[in-house]
């Protein structure tokens, strides 16, 4: 038998849960049938998630926001802020969107350290607001 027929047997017999939840011996699993109390995912595999939703929370930026005054190292904080926030969470920043739209970078950066999400990751958040009043990539 190839792997490729007991991929798909296993597909067939496990069945395909995209939340997680619990197998009936009891372990948090996911997929099909990945044990994540035992097995958990390699750094490589977590990176090809984080690849893969950071691709999808840039192209619901692009989708949603007006970043024609943005340079790369602007809208990548979009992008990290709707990965971090969910998109919805991002649409809440509504000043902070509306001086973005507008090219007002130095309000912006104000908008965002005035949020209960500064306070919750205020590191992350400095960081992020000197890199959309800067336009420059932090260290």
């Amino acid at each position: 038998m190839t792997i490729m027929n007991t991929v798909e047997q296993l597909k067939k017999h496990e069945g395909f849960r995209r939340f997680p939840y619990y197998c009936t011996a009891g372990k948090l699993t996911i997929g099909y049938g990945r044990n994540l109390e035992q097995n958990g995912i390699a750094e490589e595999e977590a990176e090809q998630l984080l690849a893969q939703d950071v691709a999808n929370a840039q192209a619901g930026v692009r989708r949603r926001i007006d970043t024609v005054h943005c340079n790369e190292a602007r809208q990548a904080v979009l992008t990290n802020m709707a990965f971090n926030l969910g998109m919805q969470g991002l649409l809440g920043f509504k000043k902070m969107l509306e001086a973005v739209q507008s090219g007002d970078f130095e309000r912006a950066a104000l908008e965002m350290l005035d949020s209960r999400w500064a306070r919750q990751v205020p590191e992350r958040a400095q960081e992020l607001a000197q890199q959309m009043l800067s336009g420059q990539w932090q260290s």
